[in-house]
């Protein structure tokens, strides 16, 4: 019979107990399955014949990419119909009505005549059965937002997301641009941010809203010629005048999905039904492989952003099987209260959270010694077993040390996807120790419906992002300004499939920019392939990064907003993608700061000594925080940290080109361990 964890924290105590008898007794705790690997690990994708260098998922089948799997799956409408046959009309969207009461679930068949109605009471307000015509959405994850987006598909529109940290200008441009006259809100609140925008946005004629409307916004919208429903009522408006179905096809739209914009307005990436049926079937093709399989009964929790193609993807890959989708109460910080109650098997998240959850496991493991000593061993051993292709949570390591890490997570999360930033390889591998099943990276961007690649299950190497998926293929392009060759195995990633959108919506310069006349998608990031033939990104073709949050942040931008404080002559603005928040190095003005420092601060000294001086620290970084407040600058643009540096960059330190261009690599190293250290300062 098993020993309990109370008898090995007692043997441990007393110190009758070793490493080696552990070591045993995990593994014979439970008969451990090994992964079946997808593909041959050694050979993870193959190379296509030609000069392009480029590779395939070897779960091609003849070299061909895979588009759909099934004549009844083309669309997202039909992929949704078909998710309700596979589940005979079982539940499909939860969410909790009230903190104290518990999750509710709509099935299958009453989401599509919701659709319906919803669809047909659009029509009758005057909205066209077309793909042309563009609805926003701007809400929260809920069970409407789906309803409402299966309203559009149902009568081939097409949605466009909204969303709050996109700002006031670029959420005008967007409803301009895409000519946006309905717009679904969950919230008076975000009701009003429309109204209170309205000179701007006079293209919109109908808001519906979910939430019970308030006689204030009533009353504003009606003096603006705007017409406010309630959601229930266009419902039972189309209930009432139903309309014969006209659904999209697999090369309609299905969503315009605006990027954040990094240097200047969004752009709104054109995505196609085929489009996104191409990578979910493709995801499920290389999880099949290995015996990852999604059942009626499988539940994903849903928190991340759906105005985000990431999100999107992994509900349509649970519609397409009949599972379940759970929505968190809206709140982040009662997040882990939803998960505890909806136990989901399917976990989407971002490093962010996993960083957090990471943080606060450490912190509890750190307080006691004797905890401390046997965690250390669990993750040994476990490490061991992963190098063996073992996934489980069932060893006696789990029972002993890990169970409440599992537990967090619901107990039952089968599968966990992380993207929109690189995890660190630290983070990634102890979290694969601890919750005891796959914990896969992937990477792709909105351009190509959310993912071009995904790690194979089963692979405990970290710092890939794994092989093509099936529904593209992938080449790495010479970029020679850095010395970035296809030969040597590195370049800029291209994408080229079915996968890949159709352009900006608009803006023909900028879809030249990003996909050739091949109908190659050129991303912007350098790749480098492994001799595994596993994707690894290294580099960035222009000087733009993401966050930890996934927020794309151009630095020469910020830069060009700080150099106008006047106490400040260079700026040199660092941020990375395991990072949160921008940091940077300030060179002052070598006039205006003795000036200042003897006049405000009674400070006489050389710039070298003011430079190291806190006090003039603090007046810096907070001149630099008004100027960018002013300039328009969003909180994650504005630096958290500085390091103040008296000596000018130049040609002659190396830190300038010939052209007086910052040599962004050059001052990140020359600065690594002042970096290093305000990050972790900010920790």
């Amino acid at each position: 019979m098993p020993m309990t964890s109370l008898d090995y924290l007692k043997l441990a105590g007393a110190g009758a107990v070793t490493v080696g008898a552990l070591a045993t007794a995990a593994v014979y705790y439970t008969r451990p399955d090994h992964v079946k690997f997808a593909v041959d690990m050694d050979k993870q994708s193959a190379e296509i014949p030609g000069k392009d260098r480029a590779r395939i998922s070897r779960l091609c089948k003849d070299g061909k990419l895979l588009e759909y799997k099934t004549e009844d799956a083309k669309t997202l409408h039909e992929v949704f119909r078909r998710g309700a046959r596979l589940s005979n009309n079982g539940p499909c969207l939860g969410w909790k009505p009230s903190p104290t009461e518990p999750y509710k679930w709509i099935n299958y068949d009453e989401v599509l005549q919701r659709a319906a109605n919803l669809g047909a009471g659009l029509i009758k307000l005057g909205l066209a059965p077309k793909n042309s015509t563009n609805v926003g959405i701007y809400s929260q994850n809920k069970p409407e937002y789906v309803i409402f987006e299966q309203a559009c598909y149902t009568y081939s529109m097409v949605g466009v997301p909204l969303y709050d940290t996109l700002g006031v200008e670029a959420c005008n441009f967007i409803i301009n641009q895409a000519e946006i006259s309905a717009v679904l809100c969950d919230t008076n609140k975000k009701v009003g941010n429309l109204l209170d925008r309205y000179k701007e946005t006079k293209n919109i004629r109908h808001i519906i809203v979910i939430e019970e409307m308030s006689g204030e916004m009533q009353t504003k919208a009606t003096s603006l010629g705007v017409k406010l429903h309630q959601l229930a009522d266009v419902e039972k408006l189309g209930q009432d005048n139903p309309q014969t179905p006209k659904p999209a096809t697999p090369d309609d739209l299905c969503i315009i999905c605006y990027t954040s914009g990094t240097t200047g307005l969004p752009k709104g990436a054109m995505l196609t039904h085929r489009g996104v049926v191409s990578i979910v079937v493709a995801c499920e093709t290389q999880l099949d492989a290995s015996d990852l399989v999604i059942q009626t009964t499988d539940v994903l929790i849903s928190y991340l952003p759906l105005a985000h193609s990431y999100e999107r993807l992994l509900e349509v890959y649970i519609y397409l099987h009949g599972a379940r989708v759970g929505f968190f109460q809206g709140d982040v910080r009662k997040l882990m209260d939803d998960i505890k109650e909806l136990q989901p098997t399917i976990f989407p998240t971002v490093p962010r959270l996993l960083n957090r959850f990471y943080d606060k496991v450490m912190s509890g493991v750190n307080s006691s010694p004797v905890k401390k000593f046997l965690f250390n061993i669990a993750l040994t051993e476990k490490e061991k077993e992963l190098k063996r292709g073992v996934i489980r949570r069932s060893s006696i390591w789990d029972q002993l040390m890990f169970r409440k890490v599992q537990d967090a997570l619901g107990g039952k999360v089968k599968l966990i996807v992380t993207g929109s930033a690189p995890l660190s390889a630290k983070v990634l591998g102890f979290l694969r120790c601890c919750v005891g099943c796959p914990i896969l990276e992937g990477y792709g961007q909105t351009e190509c419906s959310a993912i071009a690649t995904l790690q194979i299950v089963g692979d405990h190497l970290t710092g890939n992002v794994g092989p093509p998926l099936t529904c593209n293929q992938i080449k790495l392009a010479d970029v020679a300004e850095m010395e970035y060759y296809s030969g040597s195995n590195k370049g800029e990633v291209c994408i080229r499939g079915p996968n890949v959108f159709r352009g900006y919506l608009k803006d023909p310069v900028k879809t030249k920019d990003a996909l050739d006349s091949e109908g190659w998608l050129h991303t912007g990031d350098i790749g480098e392939w492994l001799p595994n033939g596993a994707l690894k990104i290294i580099d960035r073709k222009k000087h733009i990064f993401k966050l930890a949050q996934g927020e794309y942040i151009a630095p020469e931008k910020i830069e060009n907003v700080y150099i106008r404080c006047s106490l400040v002559a260079q700026v040199f603005i660092h941020g990375d993608s395991l990072q949160s928040c921008l940091v940077g190095v300030v060179v002052p003005d070598p006039d205006m700061l003795p000036k200042y420092a003897a006049d405000k601060l009674k400070l006489r000294q050389s710039i070298e000594d003011l430079a190291r001086n806190a006090e003039v620290k603090k007046v810096i970084l907070a001149d630099l925080l008004e100027v960018g407040k002013k300039a328009g600058l969003s909180s994650l643009e504005q630096v958290k940290d500085i390091y103040v540096y008296p000596e000018m960059f130049s040609v002659e330190n190396g830190l300038l080109t010939p052209t007086f261009k910052a040599k962004r690599q050059e001052l990140k190293r020359y600065f690594d361990s002042q970096i290093k250290a305000m990050y972790t300062k900010l920790s």
